[in-house]
């Protein structure tokens, strides 16, 4: 964890790649396996990390195929971006892994969605409200995040780049957790900067000692 923080990076798909942002100390990996995606896992990997902990992210999916894809990558975490419901979070569960249940956020009022879930998910991943199932280098205005009163530990996601330090290390919500990266990180979809990534984890360290 970077100051007390889990970092997870998303949408991971190239062997190199993967093995650079491993190297940096990040703790959680995220596998996108939904088809309309820029960042779309669309066959085996030849390499997957074996220091952090391999997240797979689904849109809607058919029970049997996350099942399917949670046993050939050997998946820790599932991240479910789209409608599902609290009993399938719970069927997920029932496979051996954690579940992440992502909501969009454009005003406070998104927050009471989370209420159902609580009991059903390990975290919750709260990103901006947009057309696109994540990835969009949207952000919402963090100071709701003041609205959410649950007790589910969450994760923040969309439209953090390496320019976002400052203003994530002064949120002081006692249930974030972490940190989602992705596109603001990126040369190309599904290809992240090492150096970005570095220079952001070296920033929040020093402005949360």
């Amino acid at each position: 964890m970077i100051a007390g923080k889990v970092i997870k990076v998303c949408g991971m798909r190239q062997e190199e790649n993967i093995r650079e942002i491993e190297a940096l100390g990040v703790d959680w990996m995220g596998f996108i396996f939904y088809p309309h995606s820029k960042r779309y896992v669309a066959q085996p990997l030849d390499y997957l990390p074996t220091n952090v902990r391999r997240v797979g992210v689904f849109v809607d999916e058919e029970f049997a195929t996350v099942k399917e894809l949670i046993k050939a990558f050997k998946l820790d975490l599932v991240q479910l971006h789209g409608h599902e419901s609290a009993h399938f979070c719970e069927l997920i569960r029932e496979q051996g892994v954690e579940v992440i249940k992502a909501f969009a956020i454009a005003e406070p009022e998104d927050f009471k969605a989370t209420k159902e879930y609580e009991t059903h998910c390990d975290y919750l991943l709260f990103d901006a409200k947009t057309p696109l199932y994540g990835g969009s280098g949207k952000q919402f205005d963090w100071s709701m995040l003041a609205n959410y009163t649950g007790e589910c530990p969450f994760l923040l996601s969309g439209g953090i780049t390496p320019q976002s330090a400052e203003a994530l290390s002064v949120i002081s919500h006692p249930l974030l957790m972490g940190y989602d990266l992705n596109s603001g990180f990126e040369s190309q979809p599904g290809l992240k900067e090492s150096c970005s990534i570095r220079l952001f984890l070296t920033q929040l360290i020093q402005l949360t000692q």
